[in-house]
């Protein structure tokens, strides 16, 4: 087992593993969420136990593993891009506190936004937060780097982000092992003032991070992940993550001679990058996602020709590919990524039998006696209600904001203000809402269609599954108007009626549309059926 064939998540994790982690805390989010499900599986996690079940969302995830950096442990936090939003607040101030035991954050950026709202890059808020980022470029120094990221996190006593885009994460290529340490002891912390942010300590604390970034800029000049592959002439590529892989493929494929500056380890090498820029009168920078660097490195040196995402050598949206790195080196390339006009777009759809069909059909149904058909949603495979043949909902925009939203639209008057929000969301960030709705008498109505698990990223646990009713009685809402329905056809007729009343009423009410997700039926049938025969 010294070399498997790995996705790049699944790298991560296995590298976490090695490392010694006591607890990986995450939610699931494409493409971060095959790390975590690698460790569940795991028999390696097994003994010594490794704690992994899922968290309600990635703020409570980041702080249970800053928890047990507490404690002395090694912790290794998952999210997607959009989930370090949530989080960023327990993450900012984890660089001014610092760590105890090793923590590492796992970042999964989604350039061209295959499943996200946005394409946001999380180098951003490690330059924020002046912690160290890492930037692996292939799946054998994605091992590496999280076993590194370890390492560095101890001993630099901050947090270290790991940064990885979906075409690393969802790629698979033979990784070597190796040796596996040992976890941590347990071993609290006795640094009382390091943990307690009040303004003194705080102060104290957010000098003693300033005084680390040169150390972290002299880590970074000696990194095995920043070299340079020499070259001949006035041309050169500075090299970011994922984007050195797609130039190295572009010299090999059209036998190229151009010296290339890879990074991967952040701050930058400013020494090393000095020297390097001062032999170079043209230098394209190819980055995965913003032009963080691009920007900075303009900064630096005046009017010194770059080009890349801000002058339009490169695309300034969307992923990088060979294809386009060429173009930017003036080679003359057939552009792979045409769609034939044989092949007709297929948008997303709901799954066959899926129970957001039959909710759908009900609420269009119970809208069509009202002036005012808007519902606000959500993020989850319902959003797809916003297609035909349903076009349901009017929104989507962050995990959560469905029903602060119908909220805000009922303070300036939207009669009825409805919306639709997921078993897994609600748990996740709906909850607060709901509760400012209560608190405000708001005449809402917060449909929660509820599957009984987290749907669209594979069926993972939905953190409160069978709670609902209780959960929505006891932040304050109305028990009379808290309905049950089940989505079938059969229900339709019953289904619409109790809709309807509800959009009527001139306050607090939720609607809990209950049926198991299709898919993870056919699994739970499939494994029933295993055992019985």
């Amino acid at each position: 087992m010294n070399k498997q064939l790995l996705l790049g998540a699944e790298a991560i994790a296995q590298a976490a593993l090695d490392a010694g982690i006591s607890g990986v805390y995450a939610y699931p989010g494409t493409p971060s969420t095959e790390i975590t499900e690698y460790i569940q599986r795991s028999q390696q996690s097994k003994d010594p136990f490794v704690r992994s079940a899922w968290a309600t969302n990635e703020k409570t995830a980041y702080e249970a593993a800053l928890g047990m950096s507490y404690a002395g442990r090694r912790s290794l936090v998952c999210m997607k891009h959009v989930g370090l939003n949530v989080a960023a607040d327990a993450f900012m101030n984890s660089a001014i506190t610092g760590i105890h035991g090793g923590l590492v954050v796992v970042v999964a950026d989604d350039p061209s936004m295959h499943s996200s709202q946005n394409e946001q890059d999380s180098r951003v808020y490690g330059k924020f937060a002046m912690t160290p980022v890492l930037e692996p470029s292939n799946q054998q120094e994605t091992y590496e780097m999280t076993r590194f990221a370890y390492d560095l996190s101890e001993q630099t006593l901050l947090p270290v982000l790991l940064r990885i885009p979906t075409r690393l994460s969802h790629s698979r290529a033979v990784v070597k092992r190796g040796e596996i340490r040992p976890q941590n002891d347990f071993n609290p912390s006795e640094e009382r003032g390091k943990w307690i942010l009040l303004p003194a300590n705080a102060r104290k604390n957010y000098q003693n991070l300033l005084s680390k970034q040169q150390k972290l800029v002299i880590s970074s000049e000696s990194s095995p992940y920043n070299y340079i592959t020499e070259g001949f002439g006035k041309r050169a590529v500075i090299a970011f993550g994922i984007g050195y892989n797609y130039t190295i493929e572009v010299i090999k494929s059209y036998n190229l001679n151009i010296p290339v500056f890879k990074i991967s380890q952040y701050p930058l090498p400013e020494q090393k990058l000095k020297e390097f820029c001062e032999k170079y009168d043209d230098i394209l920078i190819v980055e995965e996602g913003y032009p963080v660097y691009e920007e900075l490195l303009k900064g630096f040196f005046g009017n010194k020709m770059f080009r890349g995402r801000i002058d339009g050598a490169l695309p300034r949206t969307g992923e990088l590919s060979p294809n386009l790195l060429a173009n930017a080196l003036e080679i003359e390339t057939e552009d792979l990524n045409v769609t034939p006009e044989i092949v007709v777009p297929r948008p997303p759809m709901l799954c066959q039998g899926c129970s957001h069909r039959d909710l759908f059909d009900s609420i269009n149904l119970a809208m069509e006696t009202f002036p005012n058909k808007q519902v606000f949603g959500d993020i989850g495979c319902y959003t797809l209600g916003a297609l035909p043949p349903y076009s349901s909902i009017s929104t989507c925009i962050d995990m959560g904001a469905s029903i602060t939203m119908a909220k805000g639209a009922a303070d300036a008057g939207m009669r009825p203000a409805v919306c639709v929000i997921g078993d897994s969301t609600f748990s996740h960030s709906g909850m607060t809402g709901l509760l400012d709705a209560v608190n405000d008498r708001s005449p809402v109505t917060i449909i929660i269609s509820d599957n009984e698990t987290t749907a669209m990223t594979g069926g993972q646990n939905s953190a409160g599954t069978g709670r609902f009713f209780d959960i929505c009685k006891g932040l304050g809402v109305e028990e009379a108007h808290i309905r049950m329905l089940i989505p079938l056809k059969k229900n339709l007729e019953e289904n619409v009626a109790i809709l309807k009343e509800e959009f009527e009423y001139n306050g607090v009410s939720v609607i809990i549309s209950q049926r198991e997700c299709v898919q993870t039926l056919k699994k739970h049938m499939k494994q029933c059926n295993e055992i019985l025969s």
